[in-house]
């Protein structure tokens, strides 16, 4: 095992009513004047947004709170929230929602501490970030892992960015995470959630080490087993507590860096959907499970033994070659992401056939125009990610 340094400080309050908490864990992190993030509205519709909103004042606490944020979170958002974050001299900001909503809280907490910097500066790293004020979360969606990760991804409307920053910094200071909240999301949304909780995980199986790992191994197949057993239940039955707990609980630990200790992490397919999502506006989970066929059949070869662990641990495949085994491992996950509904090629995006320049457009953002390599794993230029939208672009068939 290689050597690793693990530090994920981030207090979880867990299990039915953890909102009822919020006020008095606030006051404990020195919160005197909160500013709420929320997204779409549905935090207002179920009641919760209030509940808190009823928890704060009756505890004494100032509130500004701010709805809208969208998927793919915007850097425009994010600088009206600082603005007004400043203006009301907000001491502490809370996210209600997912991944999106907890990553625009990390940017505007961010700053907020650094008001002569532009948030944008920061995350394209022009500028450092060298502090950041307290903000927690109020979890509603299994999904991201946001509200114990150390990653942040914001899209930049005006030149077509979307871009990840990560820092010791990002990870909340807690998060509040009920099973119950997530009880009213589309079962669409509970599959994606699922789908990106597995990638998050993935993409840290698949790197360059080669050094044994038997019990990191060991937690990220079980944890990908959960995922899939849970999200099959909560398909059926939206209301299975236990089944969402594991849910919730696995976003967490999938993105924490717990399954990467000892390894590295890859994150190309997310290098490369995140491409999509800035350009279509397309989900983020569904970009992944879009690319991983498409990318794992292009990079096998180079570790065809990892891939075979791989469709052992999660499939129980031990028959044939290391290739044969990698290959087979590849399809059944690709049939697991189409039983829950999610796409397995570009064309599941909604997105049509891309044309040959769009293609090389989007393989020429992903890579800096071939300045930087994509991931860990198999390092990938602008030629393999052309390479691995073309098999994208369609009907993965051909490809198996």
């Amino acid at each position: 095992m290689q050597s690793f340094t693990f530090h994920c400080p981030t207090e979880i309050v867990f299990g039915r009513g953890a909102e009822n908490a919020v006020a008095e864990k606030l006051r404990a992190f020195g919160a005197s004047r909160v500013l709420i993030l929320y997204g779409s509205g549905s935090a207002e519709r179920s009641g919760l947004l209030s509940h808190i909103e009823k928890n704060l004042t009756s505890a004494g606490l100032a509130f500004l709170v701010m709805g809208g944020v969208r998927p793919n979170p915007r850097v425009s958002f994010v600088r009206e929230a600082i603005r007004e974050g400043l203006a009301a001299d907000v001491n502490f900001v809370l996210a209600v929602g997912g991944g999106s909503v907890i990553d625009s809280a990390k940017a505007v907490a961010h700053g907020i501490a650094n008001p002569s910097v532009d948030i944008w500066d920061i995350w394209t790293h022009k500028a450092e970030l060298a502090k950041t004020m307290p903000f927690g979360a109020v979890l509603t969606i299994p999904a991201a892992g946001s509200e114990m990760s150390d990653s942040a991804v914001l899209t930049n409307e005006d030149t077509g960015q979307k871009r990840g920053l990560n820092s010791p910094l990002n990870r909340p200071q807690i998060a509040f995470m009920n099973p119950v909240l997530a009880f009213t999301l589309p079962r669409e949304q509970i599959a994606a959630g699922a789908a990106d909780i597995m990638m998050h995980t993935m993409e840290r199986w698949f790197t360059s080490v080669r050094e044994p790992n038997v019990l990191t191994d060991r937690i990220a197949a079980q944890l990908l087993l959960t995922v899939m057993e849970s999200v099959r239940r909560l398909l059926v039955s939206r209301k299975d507590y236990d089944a969402m707990s594991e849910l919730m609980w696995a976003g967490s630990l999938s993105h924490c860096g717990l399954t990467e200790l000892g390894r590295r992490k890859d994150f190309s397919v997310h290098k490369l959907g995140h491409e999509l999502s800035a350009r279509y506006d397309a989900t983020h989970a569904q970009t992944l499970t879009a690319l991983w066929g498409a990318w794992a059949r292009y990079v096998y070869k180079y570790d065809p033994a990892r891939f075979a662990q791989f469709a052992h641990a999660i499939f129980g495949v031990d028959a044939g070659t290391d290739e044969e085994r990698a290959r087979a491992g590849i399809r059944k996950m690709e049939e697991f992401f189409t039983e829950i509904g999610m796409p397995t090629s570009l064309t599941g995006l909604g997105v049509g056939v891309l044309t040959k320049g769009a293609i090389e457009e989007i393989a020429s953002a992903a890579t800096a125009n071939d300045t930087i390599r994509l991931g860990d794993f198999r390092p990938l230029t602008r030629a393999d990610a052309i390479a691995i939208y073309e098999r994208a672009n369609g009907s993965t068939e051909s490809y198996r």
